[in-house]
């Protein structure tokens, strides 16, 4: 199935320079040149208009917030909407200087449909402080028409020429050079245009607007370059003010997981460890960044998991002093493993449920507090292996013993001493009988532990069995139990 989400930026300008613009009462405008380009609800409220200018505008609205525009801003923030989409689709073209055009076709099945996919889509649109139009159709030129007018989407072409008919020809760039000819002859909406006779259209107009038509409506193809992700991530978000509690931190962390997990997609990897960056006051009062360090048990890529822990850290986080800017780097990433579903679910959860467990622990307790049983390349039993941070990957150049061995369940630390009969050791007051051994395990020369010791194989009258050994030939110690 064809269909593109198409996402118009229509107070692109305000989200750049002001994030606090939507609150009520707040009256801002962004002004280029001197004239208005863009208004908060407060602001039309008090009377301020598109193309005013600065005087005007402060004799209505004395107290409004006048700021220029930026539109470096705008395309940084543009670019920042296009890393963080890419999670829902690598089909992802912008169309500057305020839209994306998301190939979504592909994805439906994997995020349930349409709508919850739309419903995503506003949500990390949301995360990043943006607030766009969402507009959704079988083709990219009408999906992008939808979204600047507002207008409900279209799944089929049919249903899509029906949405776009009563659209005004002002939402179509292409008309503008000849918007007041086409006034002149009655055209107010593109089911007008679409009904002027082609070839007087063509000559009159030039081939550009029947081709944007034509696209728009599913009659011409069309073509997109799509947006590509940088090879390494790194993102940096300066404050507008000083931030002094870690709760202030959580939508910024959540802006930059967003773009962390579109790039993580985007490139088609995972990532191990982040380190989320406070920077502090500059100058002479500079101190240090507080760094923020965390380690994944398993690869993960969805903002979701990292942001969850990335609030588990910063809740137990006291600022050594305000902050000012907030950087995200992923440290080491590879190859992200397919995961498939099962057939029936399994009791207690999968892996990736077993993972994420272990994360949100460390992070609420601190990466040394979660540990894991881990080898240790030493044939002494009870130093053969160790416990290890859960989050820690130990490289093991061969994970295969050599051969068979013939080892207990559990290990009884510290051995126990047992008593000898007829030459036989005694435990629990019953005799026991050796099967196997000796096996001799000598080592641990290189520090005070050396040993040197037999060990066997012995079964009790119950079929109990247990793993013995003795120590230059002298008494029996008790050193594991068998299942």
């Amino acid at each position: 199935m064809r269909l593109w989400i198409a996402i118009h930026l229509h107070h692109l300008s305000l989200d750049s320079v002001q994030a606090r613009w939507p609150e009520p009462g707040h009256c801002c405008a962004i002004l280029e040149q001197e004239r208005i380009v863009a208004l908060s609800p407060a602001a039309c409220r008090a009377g301020l208009e598109i193309g005013m200018r600065r005087a005007s505008a402060l004799v209505l609205a004395p107290g409004a917030e006048l700021l220029a525009r930026d539109a470096h801003a705008e395309t940084r923030r543009l670019h920042e909407a296009a890393l963080a989409l890419l999670q829902y689709t690598p089909q992802l073209a912008l169309r500057e200087p305020d839209s994306l055009l998301l190939d979504v076709g592909a994805s439906l099945q994997l995020f349930r449909g349409p709508r919850a996919l739309a419903r995503r889509v506003r949500a990390s649109l949301a995360a990043l402080g943006l607030h766009g139009r969402l507009g959704m159709g079988p083709t990219a030129q009408g999906a992008w028409l939808l979204a600047r007018g507002a207008a409900a989407g279209a799944l089929r072409l049919d249903s899509l020429a029906r949405r776009l008919d009563p659209l005004p020809l002002a939402l179509l760039p292409e008309t503008q050079p000849q918007a007041a000819w086409l006034q002149g002859l009655g055209c107010n909406s593109l089911a007008d245009v679409r009904a002027l006779p082609r070839g007087g259209l063509q000559r009159r107009a030039g081939p550009a607007l029947l081709l944007a038509l034509d696209r728009a409506y599913g009659q011409a193809s069309e073509a997109h370059c799509w947006f590509e992700p940088p090879p390494r991530f790194a993102a940096r978000l300066e404050l507008m003010d000083y931030v002094e509690h870690t709760h202030a931190l959580m939508d910024v962390a959540a802006r930059l997981t967003e773009q962390l997990s579109g790039w993580l997609h985007g490139r088609r990897r995972a990532v191990r460890a982040i380190t989320l960056a406070l920077e502090h006051e500059r100058g002479r009062r500079a101190r240090p960044p507080s760094l923020l360090t965390l380690a994944m048990a398993e690869p993960v890529w969805h903002s979701r998991h990292l942001l969850g822990l990335l609030r588990e850290r910063l809740d137990r986080l006291e600022l050594a002093a305000p902050v000012i800017a907030v950087a995200l780097s992923a440290h080491e990433t590879v190859e992200p493993e397919a995961v498939s579903d099962t057939l029936f679910p399994e009791p207690g959860g999968n892996a990736a449920d077993h993972a994420r467990l272990l994360d949100l622990l460390a992070a609420r307790l601190g990466p040394e507090a979660v540990r894991q049983p881990a080898p240790q390349a030493d044939h002494r039993p009870e130093v053969a292996n160790h416990w290890q941070p859960a989050h820690h990957r130990a490289r093991v150049r061969d994970s295969q013993p050599a051969g068979p061995l013939d080892r207990p369940f559990w290990l009884v630390e510290p051995a126990r001493a047992l008593a000898e009969r007829g030459h036989r050791p005694v435990y629990q007051g019953q005799p026991l009988r050796l099967l196997r051994g000796p096996e001799r395990i000598e080592s641990g020369w290189w520090d005070a532990a050396q040993t040197q010791r037999d060990y066997f194989v012995a079964e009790d009258e119950a079929g109990a069995r247990y793993w013995l050994y003795r120590e230059h030939g002298e008494r029996w110690f008790l050193h594991g139990l068998y299942a």
